[in-house]
């Protein structure tokens, strides 16, 4: 917390400083002062003490800020981390209109005012009768400040003396013009585009500038407030009644003081107009006026009389609520929105409720209620409960609300007595409040919409009772870090950070020499991963902009103490600095100015979101220990006994990123230059210092290379802690890729300055160009991320961080149209891409580069992936080689120049890109991890980008072709060769056997594409496969076989998914009875397109015929001869089983000729069907000649199927008893009398006995067993008769049939005599046909 700006008695200045601190610490804070800086101007204070904050009108040298006072060392530890960090200085223009405007007032008359847009990024410091805005993201040095100018004539009724709390009673609203969502870049962009809105709370004068950065110097357009403005309509607003400026001037003569002040003002863009904005004010009177401004003038209407009688719950508060001075603030619900929104909602803060209005931007101004909530009233749920005792008066003071416009904290003052002591305080806390789900918001809702996310929140229980002044000075902040803080500004100029950390409040105040000068307001930095905001900022009145680090906040932060947040003092002091002390990090360390020197020295381990990581005793220990030795080393070159006092420090215990040999790499490689001035902002880039400061970062990395090898420290490493040893190695690989980038980037810019036509200086021609806007994205992360590198620039914080060289290619895929955007020249869009290219094929060359050069340091690669393989780095090469598909595509009508960089600029990209993702599904399937989703992603990648390059050259060869007057077809073919030598060794090398294939194929090189398939022998028999493919699926099955003569293997491989021209493939191998095989499979095949058509036959009506039963045969009886040939043992066998299906081929044919004609019969002509579907045909023809063939099937299939068919052969006996009347031939043999010559004569015509003949007769012929392993003819033949069944033989079927009572004895007879009879002919009609 601050001390007032001027001279005081000692004891007045120690009294008043609430954390009593020493003022005359000579360790302070003290920023230096530059040797030619005048004497004059280091006495504009009178009495200026000797210590604290100079003045800050001296510009601050960072180099010389960063030098450590000469009782600190060099060590982290010393860096006292609950500092607040500087960031920036003021633009050197703020300085000289300070030093001016303070000479010619008198101190206690000064008066600065300044405050900072979290939207924009821009702050702003008014001083006399002029405003400075700049943004407070940038570097000190590279400012770019905008100077306005207030007229004459809006001062003359201003109140420009200083009040107590109310110094400047100007309100200020920034539009921005931009597409705005939350800001990511604005670095790259290089512009902004804003416009400012301003007003007078006394005078209610308002001034408008359209466009201050492209309007620099214009006047504004102003509007004065009439005597009579209360009696203005509040009827919409007519834009084309603009009052002139005569008029506008013959108002400004009227002032409100008092209750008629505006307190709070707030702007929005228009849609569909060009620099045209709104801004909405509250008036302390309670009404709330509308201003549209635009180039031709400001239009003022008062949209409601008294905000105050709105309240849809009534304003029956009493006497605890103060009316006076509200309403209090007002607020945009989303503050991120597009300048398309035609509608947008804002808050406003009463002094009982909260209101919530929408104003409808287009076509006309519109403003609506939408509902107020009563957040001070009976109901405690509701918000804060009033009448409890001891309460005297409640102020909501201000209202803030967070980026998603769903959770709203308003800071609220009560006013208390205790009843036991009779003694007076005041109450600090914070409410918070949030959306209802399923809430429906409509017009004038008088629902509960909102209710408590948490219980009121005590910043301070019991601090001093102030005045309504101060009260109504303070002003809320949310959204920094830690998640959920807040900061508490009051108009005496204090800063309070407060967060509920570990169950309780913790407040942390942002405090620095009194002579600093007031904190003007805070913000917010954005951050650069479209996630959670940055740290706190805080811009003070005389030394610039500061940050309050997340865990400055988390370890300094103290219990609420009993005390007031303004400049006076407290009865708790003695306490709240006994909470200091108790501190692990705090102890008495006076205040020092931090800044990136202490994050190069200290502690750099993340900080996470929830807590403080920090290191052990033993990693202190480790480390303090390393570096002995290896300073030792360097002076001495001795390493004795080292290892092991490493092993005993537990130096190697650790892996990763947290081992002490990687962290003491990584300090090497990311060590801040000290001799660095950033006074010179972009200038540092032009300097040789840049390359010699990296040329010493890489030898000394070579020395502590060293120093593993000798110290055995190495060996260590690469037994047991390979991921450390990569990572070591890995820094080695990135300050080089690092150094050869500065060497392109020097390059570049020369290449740019010595240009013809060239008017760029050097240093010009360093800061222009897609590299450099890419150096500036990744700086600014990098700044944005770590607060104590904002006093740095972009480009010294981007060659320092050689470790996070990843970031390069993060940007590249989250930032890359901010770079190259989609509105330039498309020539402008390649040179830019081109550009980006180069740089990444240099990172990666010169990694490469290096390994090679060192591969005898690496350890074993297994499982491991390097950086350059990471899925940012892949991500980010992938989204620059999209975006130059994408410009190969869309600009054909670009010369052959350019087409011709773009070209090359790609193909050296892709082959980048594709080997990083390469090495990355080497090493996830060493570690046995799932990659299916990297190699789709590898495929797709590749396949895009070569498919593309290629028929970029083939466009190359039309265009070389038609140049050439009398060219031949030898000549296009040659020019072929030479363009895609390059392209065919990268698809070579990453499987693009597409493009292979169609480089060959349009050279017609079959000597070529032999050599490519000889050489390309990877997964699947690699190109050969891809490549019989293409031949198959184009039916140039002549051609695929010629190359089987060759490839004979491959070709096999290839074929056994394809047997229609295997069975080829195996007879020119002699491989006969495979031959076979694969010919009786295909004869029996179900599949559709088992014959293959040839070339010829494509557009054909038989392209891909379905085989018909004479296809079926010729196959079976080649498969016959092909056995014979083969001449195996068992060749007999295959021989019987293919004579076998062909009777059954024959039997199906003759169903044929029975069967109607039905769409049975056409199902019968066009497929082969199952043995056990023709039986079942058979058995439904009603065919006494087909029934009794259906044993002859049973007979030519397997013994397993006769098995698994038992069923089916039972109902084929059943149907064989039903053939004969036996009960007619039982009487004819009573009546007749037949002998035994006569009963077997007429027995034998009868279907059993037949049947039994083929079944069971002695010449029956089966494959494999009989049928009596599954059906015995007789019951007794059972092997196991206590398992007999009933129904398991021939005989017990026939005992079931309705003649067997009386014929059961001429039905077993005549199976009985078929089975033993041999002088049965076989019909003609039943041979087979072969």
């Amino acid at each position: 917390m601050f001390s007032p700006g001027l001279k005081r008695s000692k004891l007045s200045s120690r009294k008043e400083r609430n954390l009593g601190q020493n003022l005359t610490a000579p360790d302070s804070p003290a920023t230096p002062l530059t040797e030619n800086r005048k004497s004059a101007e280091e006495t504009s204070i009178p009495d200026r003490p000797s210590t604290g904050t100079p003045a800050p009108w001296a510009p601050r040298l960072s180099v010389l800020a960063r030098i450590p006072s000469e009782n600190k060392n060099d060590k982290g530890d010393e860096i006292d981390p609950i500092k607040p960090v500087f960031v920036g200085e003021f633009p050197q223009v703020i300085h000289d209109e300070q030093t001016s405007f303070m000479r010619r007032r008198v101190p206690a008359d000064v008066c600065i005012s300044g405050r900072m847009d979290k939207g924009t990024c821009l702050s702003w410091i008014m001083c006399g009768n002029k405003i400075f805005i700049w943004s407070y993201l940038s570097f000190a040095a590279s400012k770019k400040c905008i100077t306005l100018e207030l007229p004459s004539d809006v001062l003359e009724n201003a109140d420009l003396g200083r009040n107590s709390y109310h110094c400047n009673n100007w309100l200020l609203s920034v539009v921005n013009w931009d597409s705005t969502s939350k800001v990511t870049n604005r670095i790259a962009k290089h512009r902004y585009s804003a416009g400012i809105v301003l007003c007078n709370q006394k005078t209610r004068a308002v001034l408008y500038w359209s466009d201050i950065f492209a309007d620099v110097g214009t006047a504004p357009i102003t509007s004065f407030a009439s005597s009579d403005e209360s009696l203005v309509s509040s009827s919409p607003v007519d834009r084309n009644t603009i009052p002139n400026r005569q008029q506008q001037r013959n108002r400004h003569g009227t002032s409100f003081t008092g209750s008629s002040s505006f307190n709070s003002l707030i702007a929005a863009a228009i849609p569909g107009t060009q620099n045209a904005c709104v801004a909405l004010a509250c008036c302390s009177s309670g009404e709330l006026w509308q201003f549209y401004c635009s180039s031709s003038g400001i239009q003022r209407n008062k949209v409601y009389q008294n905000i105050q009688n709105l309240s849809s719950q009534g304003t029956g508060i009493g006497q605890l609520v103060g009316s006076k001075g509200y309403p209090r603030s007002m607020i945009w619900r989303f503050p991120y929105f597009s300048v398309s929104d035609s509608n947008r909602q804002f808050f406003l803060l009463t002094d009982h409720e909260i209101q919530c209005f929408n104003i409808k931007l287009f076509p006309d101004l519109e403003v609506s209620k939408l509902w107020s909530q009563e957040i001070v009233g009976n109901d405690g749920d509701l918000g804060i409960k009033k009448d409890l005792a001891g309460q005297k008066r409640i102020w909501p003071l201000d209202l803030q609300v967070d980026d998603h416009g769903k959770v709203i904290t308003v800071l609220v003052a009560t006013f208390c007595k205790d009843r036991v002591s009779s003694s007076s305080y005041t109450q600090y806390s914070l409410l918070t409040m949030q959306y209802m789900s399923e809430v429906s918001i409509s017009s004038d809702v008088h629902e509960r919409v909102l209710e408590k996310k948490a219980p009121i929140q005590v910043i301070i229980p019991k601090a001093r009772v102030e005045d309504e002044d101060f009260l109504f000075s303070m002003r809320l902040r949310v959204g920094g870090k830690p998640s959920g803080s807040t900061i508490i500004l009051s108009g005496e100029g204090t800063a309070t950070v407060s967060h509920y950390y570990r169950n309780s409040t913790r407040l942390y105040q942002f405090d620095l020499p009194y002579d600093a000068g007031k904190v003007l307001d805070a913000s917010v930095l954005p951050s650069t991963d479209d996630g959670e905001d940055g740290a706190w900022v805080v811009l003070t009145e005389k030394a610039g902009i500061w940050a309050i680090p997340e865990k400055a906040v988390v370890l300094g932060g103290v219990e609420p103490p009993e005390r007031s947040l303004s400049r006076k003092g407290s009865s708790n002091e003695g306490s709240a600095q006994e909470e200091r002390r108790n501190l692990m990090f705090a102890g008495n360390i006076a205040p020092r100015r931090a800044s990136s020197e202490a994050w190069d020295a200290g502690d750099r381990q993340s900080i996470g979101m929830t807590g403080i990581t920090r290191r052990t005793a033993q990693d202190e220990e480790s480390e303090a220990l390393l570096g002995q030795f290896f300073r030792e080393f360097l002076i001495s070159g001795k390493v004795d006994g080292s290892l092991e006092k490493f092993k005993s420090s537990g130096a190697f215990e650790k892996d990763g990123e947290t081992n002490v040999f990687v962290r003491s790499s990584k300090s090497i490689v990311d060590t801040l230059a000290k001799h660095w001035t950033t006074t010179r902002g972009a200038e540092i880039v032009a300097m040789g210092i840049v390359s010699s400061q990296l040329m010493d970062k890489q030898q000394k990395h070579k020395k502590f290379l060293q120093f593993l090898a000798l110290s055995k420290c190495h060996e260590e490493l690469c037994s047991g802690k390979r991921h450390s040893l990569q990572i070591i190695l890995e820094h080695g690989e990135k300050l080089s890729a690092i150094i050869q980038l500065r060497e392109l980037h020097n390059l570049i810019s020369q290449n740019r300055s010595t240009g013809v036509g060239s008017t760029h200086s050097s240093f010009q021609s360093q800061v222009l160009g897609a590299l450099w806007d890419l150096i500036q994205l990744v700086g600014e992360k990098a700044r944005r991320n770590t607060v104590l590198l904002m006093d740095r620039d972009n480009a010294e914080v981007f060659y320092s961080k050689v470790s996070d060289l990843e970031q390069v290619f993060y940007c590249l895929e989250r930032h890359l149209e901010y770079i190259i955007s989609m509105e330039q020249p498309v020539g402008f869009q390649i040179r830019r891409a081109c550009e980006l290219s180069n740089a990444c094929v240099t990172i990666f060359r010169a990694a490469m580069d290096y390994k090679n050069e060192y591969h005898l340091w690496y350890p074993p690669p297994e499982g491991l992936t390097p950086w350059y393989c990471q899925l940012v780095v892949r991500n980010g090469l992938w989204s620059v080689a999209s975006f130059m598909l994408q410009l190969l595509k869309e600009t054909s009508e670009l010369d052959m120049s350019a087409k011709s960089e773009l070209y090359s600029h790609l193909e050296a990209l892709s082959e980048v890109l594709l080997e990083a993702s390469s090495v990355a599904i080497t090493a996830k399937m060493e570690r046995g991890e799932e990659h299916k989703g990297l190699l789709n992603e590898y495929w797709s990648r590749r396949d895009a980008l070569l498919d593309s390059l290629y028929q970029q050259v083939k466009g190359f060869v039309e265009a070389g072709y038609q140049d050439i007057t009398d060219g031949t077809e030898e000549n296009k073919e040659e020019i072929l060769r030479k363009l895609s030598s390059s392209l065919l060794s990268i698809a070579k090398r990453h499987e693009g056997y597409h493009t292979m294939w169609n480089i060959c194929c349009d050279l017609n090189d079959s000597g070529l594409l032999r050599n490519l398939m000889h050489e390309s022998m990877g997964p699947r028999c690699g190109f050969s496969y891809f490549v019989f493919k293409q031949l198959y699926e184009k039916k140039q099955f002549s051609k695929l076989l010629r190359l089987g003569e060759e490839f004979q293997e491959e070709l096999s491989i290839f074929l056994s998914h394809y047997r229609d021209l295997l069975w080829l493939h195996e007879v020119f191998l002699h491989q006969f009875s495979a031959a076979s095989e694969t010919l009786h499979g295909l004869a029996l095949s179900q599949a559709e397109g088992s014959i293959s058509t040839t070339e010829d036959e494509i557009n054909s009506d038989h392209a891909n015929p379905v085989p018909t039963l004479a296809d079926r045969r010729r196959l079976l009886n080649l498969s016959k001869i092909a056995a014979f040939a083969g001449k195996d043992a068992d060749s007999l066998t295959k021989v019987k089983r293919i004579e076998a299906d062909l009777k059954i081929l024959r039997l199906q044919e003759e169903i044929m000729e029975v069967l109607p004609t039905d769409d049975t019969k056409q199902r019968v002509e066009k497929e082969l069907l199952r043995p056990e579907e023709l039986i079942e045909l058979c058995l439904k023809s009603g065919s006494k000649e087909l029934a009794l063939q259906v044993f002859d099937v049973f007979s030519w299939t397997s013994s397993s199927f006769r098995k698994s068919h038992r069923n089916l052969l039972k109902e084929c006996w059943k149907n064989a008893a039903d053939q004969d009347p036996w009960s007619e031939i039982y009487q004819a043999s009573e009546s007749e009398g037949w002998s035994d010559e006569e009963t077997f004569q007429q027995l034998s015509q009868t279907m059993l006995f037949q049947a039994s003949n083929r079944c069971y007769g002695p010449k029956v012929e089966t494959i494999e067993d009989g049928f009596d392993e599954v059906l015995p003819l007789r019951q007794e033949n059972l092997e196991v008769p206590g398992l007999k069944d009933t129904r398991s033989s021939v005989e017990a079927i026939l005992m079931q049939h309705r003649d067997f009572p009386y014929a059961g004895k001429l039905m077993l007879t005549a199976i009985m005599l078929g089975c033993v009879h041999d002088d049965v002919k076989i019909e003609e009609g039943l041979s087979p046909m072969v």
